[in-house]
């Protein structure tokens, strides 16, 4: 596997990133995760710019975005393959071991790995821990995943591939790594972005080509939601069958059914759809 490590292409065995990186030692960095098919990678102005606004947040120096394609296509084109996920790592690079930031330029890192396409439906379950939607990381995709890691273990325990968070106010907010759709008297809901959740990728695009609606949902929305739907970048959107044991025999039902052929047909039409 051929990877990109601060402005040349590597071999991945061989390459080192020294052990006192911030984004090692204190998860000072953010990422992005993006679909790649056939050695395109889907909607990467909006990813991109999702980076550079993270980066932001945390404080980080602004990212060439430039480069960052440059080493896209560049690990694309090294890496041959039908799916694949592409992550993109910045972080805040050699650092004294605390939170103080060193003086160095950023660590980028560009890999790929193989994947293959997800199952329509998937099982997920709550937790019960919550999301702070007024914290300090709210809104960046942050390499400080511990969280997450830890719920997504709690479901793989019981059978699911995706776990859900409350806020700290009880409102349904998102998932390990995907945002949450609901459906109620037939019409579709996500949470807004103050609850606390990312602002996904294509959980705007199905805003945008769906008509669903922002809404404060309270968390037990779930218990009686008519269907459930999760996105990210991998997933696409792929119907919930079970929640928490739950089980909603239809799934996909008609409207996840119906944003699922809207989000392929569209995103196949445009592979890098604008924001605005």
């Amino acid at each position: 596997m051929i990877i990109w490590l601060d402005g040349t292409l590597r071999d991945a065995e061989s390459s080192q990133v020294s052990v006192f990186d911030h984004g090692l030692t204190v998860g000072d960095g953010v990422f992005e995760t993006l679909k790649a098919a056939d050695g395109r990678a889907f909607a990467m102005t909006r990813h991109l710019a999702r980076l550079a606004a993270s980066a932001r947040l945390l404080g980080l120096p602004e990212p060439d975005l430039d480069e960052v394609r440059r080493a896209c296509a560049a690990v694309l084109d090294a890496n041959p393959m039908p799916l694949g996920r592409l992550r993109v790592t910045y972080t805040g690079g050699i650092a004294p071991l605390g939170s103080d930031r060193g003086a160095t330029t950023p660590t980028l890192v560009v890999a790929l790995a193989e994947t293959s396409r997800r199952p329509d439906v998937t099982a997920a379950v709550t937790v019960p821990w919550t999301r702070n939607e007024r914290g300090a990381l709210a809104g960046a995709k942050s390499t400080s995943y511990g969280e997450n890691v830890v719920a997504l273990a709690h479901a793989h325990k019981r059978g699911a591939t995706e776990a859900l968070f409350a806020n700290t106010v009880g409102a349904l907010c998102e998932g390990t790594g995907s945002n949450v759709f609901v459906v109620l008297d037939g019409e579709l809901h996500t949470p807004p972005l103050s609850s606390g959740c990312l602002a996904g990728i294509t959980r705007a695009l199905v805003l945008e080509w769906t008509g669903a609606k922002e809404t404060d949902l309270p968390f037990d929305v779930l218990d009686r939601a008519e269907e459930v739907f999760l996105t990210s970048s991998l997933r696409d959107v792929q119907a919930v069958r079970a929640l928490d044991g739950r089980q909603l025999p239809a799934a996909p039902g008609p409207v996840t059914a119906k944003a699922m052929r809207v989000f392929d047909e569209r995103s196949a039409a445009d592979p890098d759809p604008q924001t605005g």
